[in-house]
Order: structure tokens, then C-alpha cells, then sequence
């Protein structure tokens, strides 16, 4: 009997972004997972914005997780499971920090020069390190505790997700002190939970430099190996709907780690309705940003081809970024003021209507595809030890095997 192949989205509702966990309504998240659910997904991953769920290093917010278990509630309903993200973090541009991480010790640091949003406000301050400093450690397992704990036997989840792009938050010191953290804490899920699945949610930079999260190393404590991959941000790629790019990056992972590898995140941003495949330019956070807006008919293509591909991968999911294009009252607030592109990433349009691509998503669906082993997979032609000594030439030298050199600029 073969497993199906998980399709599922990223959620954040269109009329709230990143201030859902503030302005809980579970109507609208009623609405949105029966829409969801109708278009054949069964995974909805979702973010626990760490300043909601953890206004204090000693204190797990009560509405929230009555909110959480809502949410929850509601997913079994419409026969969806969530895949639960701690430590957001890092997300669509700024880094969302609580007041309490600010400021701190000598090493603290703001990692990648990032917006850090604090409360709803644009912070200029340092904040501690989470792999490292004793605060932030003890609050990590006391949010972990108090999660699992309280969900471990709910239909509606279907795992636990240590992070969202965390190395963009911030970098452990070295490698065997970020494969320590994800230890430590997949451990101590698990003694809580011995039954749902861990994960961590990398993105490709960890493909492309050795950030001390290393995919061979997370993914050897956790259960689950993810990617999160989009051909337009890469300088290389000919075509910035290339859909080998997400089903490469998947073998890539497995290929250093053993495991089959599930795309947790992958999309694009759309040009108006009618509108064709073109470029924006703007001034984004001080500096000049050019980003590709696909069409909503070329991205409707490009899912039509990535879909089967990762699956000849040997993928064991699909996971699209994200739910929702979000409301033009949300446009003046982080991360949609700075980040335009954010604005439309969404399978439905602000007034929530489907795009193209959901349509699909929902085609796909109805073929119950099922994951399969690898047809193309990537073959690591060194160790690991050598990709990670300069891994974004070892990317491209891989891309041009896999899907041929007259793809790479």
C-alpha cells in the first residue's frame, strides 16, 4: 500500500498576516479550512508568533492556547491536521521578536541585519541569541512543554515543527551546537510525545552555505527532513518559474541526509489578475529591490509541472506558500509595506477568490498521488563534509546534472 502524498498550504489569514494570534477569529479559520479542505489538501502548517504565545521567558499566554486548540478543533473537523511551527521567528521578511528576547548579554546581536518587529513596532536593538543564551533556551522548552503537553492527543495535529527558517533569526556558533539545540529539543518533545513526528523547517540557504544548521545533522534528530525552495531568488536560475529548481532541492536534501524530504514551503508572488509575468522595482527596507511577479496563468503552469516532478523525486509532500494574498488595510504594516512581493503570494486574492494555481492544487489532488521511490534522484558525488566546504558551487555543478546546464545563467 503506497502513502499518499501530503499536499497541504501555509496559513496566515488574509485579513490578519502576522496579527492573527492578536485578533483571533476562528469564523474566518472555519471558512478557510473547509476551502482548504475542499480543494483536496489535508496539512495546514501554522505559526506560533513567539511574542503572542510567550509574552514572558516564564509564561505561555492562555487565550492563545485556547485559540491554538480552536484552531486545532477545527482542523479535525474538516479532516486537516496542522503542522505545528514554534519559534516564529523569522517570517516573510522581519524577524517578529518578544520584548523579552531584546536587548541582553554583550553577544547579543540583530544576526542578519534584518527588520526586527517587536509588539507591532520597527525595533533597532539586539536580541539574544536562541541557541545559546540561558533565557531563551529555558523559555524555548517551557513553550515546547506547555504545546505538546496540552495537544499531544488531538486528532488535529499532525506534527511539531522546531522553527521557521530559523538560521534567518539567528546562527548557532557552530554546527555541532545547532545539531545540540535541535537534539535537545526534538528529545524533549518526544518524551512528551511519542507519537507525532518532529521537524525543522529549513530553507535553502542551507543548501547554499554552511549556516551551522546543516541539513545532514537536523535531520539526523528529527524525524521529518523539509525543504523550502523558490527558483526567482536564485541569481542563477535562467527561469525564475524553473520547475526542476523545488523538486532538486528536495533530492538535494536527501541525498545529503538519507531521508525522503517533504517541500514544506514552496510558490509565488502574482501580478494583478490579467496582468503579465513582469518585474517590479522599489525601494525595500533602504535598498533597491527587483522582484519577479509571475502571472496568475504562468504560475498555474509552473505548479502543474513541479507537482508530478517531485514526486519522480521521491518527495513525500507538497506544501504551498502560502493560503492568502493579504487585504490592502494590511499593506502599511510589516511585512507589507516594506515586502510588496508578500502581498500575493496567496492562492486566493484579498477578496478570496481562487487564483489559477488553486485549481490545480485541486485537479492534482483529485488524482490521489501517492509518493513513489525516487526516478530522479541526485547522487552526492563528494562527502558531505566537501559540499559543505563551499556549497553553493556544489548547488549549481548538481543543478547542472540534474536538469542540464542550459538552465544556469
Amino acid at each position: 500500500m503506497h502513502t499518499p502524498f501530503i499536499l497541504g498550504v501555509n496559513y496566515w489569514p488574509r485579513r490578519k498576516a502576522m496579527t492573527w494570534w492578536k485578533n483571533f477569529e476562528a469564523g474566518e479559520v472555519h471558512e478557510d479550512f473547509a476551502q482548504i479542505a475542499d480543494l483536496g489538501m489535508t496539512v495546514v502548517r501554522i505559526f506560533l508568533l513567539w511574542e503572542d504565545f510567550q509574552p514572558t521567558p516564564d509564561s505561555v499566554d492562555a487565550k492563545c492556547m485556547t485559540n491554538l486548540a480552536t484552531v486545532a478543533d477545527i482542523a479535525a473537523r474538516n479532516n486537516l491536521t496542522l503542522d505545528v511551527t514554534f519559534f516564529t521567528g523569522h517570517m516573510s521578511g522581519p524577524n517578529w521578536c518578544p520584548g523579552w528576547l531584546l536587548g541582553a548579554p554583550e553577544d547579543a546581536t540583530n544576526f542578519h541585519n534584518l527588520q526586527v518587529v517587536s509588539h507591532g513596532a520597527i525595533v533597532n536593538k539586539p536580541y539574544r541569541n536562541p541557541y545559546h543564551d540561558p533565557v531563551a533556551v529555558s523559555a524555548a522548552k517551557l513553550l515546547l512543554s506547555t504545546v505538546v503537553g496540552a495537544l499531544k492527543d488531538h486528532p488535529g495535529i499532525g506534527w511539531w515543527n522546531l522553527g521557521n527558517e530559523p538560521d534567518l533569526f539567528a546562527w548557532p556558533r557552530d554546527a555541532a551546537h545547532g545539531q545540540a539545540w535541535v537534539r535537545e529539543m526534538t528529545q524533549l518533545i518526544k518524551s512528551i510525545d511519542a507519537v507525532h513526528p518532529v521537524g525543522c523547517g529549513l530553507h535553502a540557504d542551507s543548501l547554499f552555505r554552511n549556516n551551522h544548521l546543516r541539513v545532514h545533522e537536523v535531520y539526523a534528530e528529527t524525524d521529518l527532513a523539509v525543504m523550502h525552495s523558490y527558483p526567482m531568488y536564485v541569481s542563477w536560475m535562467k527561469n525564475p518559474l524553473d520547475p526542476d529548481y523545488v523538486p532538486f532541492t528536495c533530492a538535494v536534501v536527501s541525498a545529503l541526509c538519507g531521508k525522503p524530504t517533504l517541500m514544506e514551503e514552496f510558490g509565488g508572488c502574482t501580478a494583478p489578475p490579467g496582468a503579465p509575468s513582469q518585474v517590479w522595482t522599489w525601494q525595500a527596507y533602504g535598498k533597491p529591490r527587483s522582484q519577479f511577479m509571475a502571472s496568475e496563468e504562468d504560475l498555474a503552469d509552473y505548479f502543474a509541472a513541479v507537482l508530478p516532478t517531485l514526486v519522480d523525486v521521491g518527495a513525500t509532500g507538497a506544501m504551498l506558500w502560502c493560503w492568502a494574498d493579504y487585504i490592502s488595510d494590511l499593506w502599511t504594516q510589516p511585512p507589507c509595506d516594506e515586502a510588496r512581493h508578500e502581498r500575493f503570494f496567496g492562492m486566493v486574492r484579498p477578496d478570496g477568490t481562487l487564483k489559477p494555481h488553486a485549481h490545480v492544487i485541486k485537479a492534482f489532488a483529485a488524482t490521489q498521488p501517492t509518493v513513489r521511490p525516487a526516478k530522479r534522484p541526485v547522487t552526492l558525488d563528494c562527502s558531505v563534509d566537501e559540499f559543505y566546504r563551499d556549497p553553493s558551487a556544489h548547488m549549481k555543478r548538481l543543478f547542472a546534472t540534474f536538469a542540464g546546464a542550459d538552465r544556469i545563467k
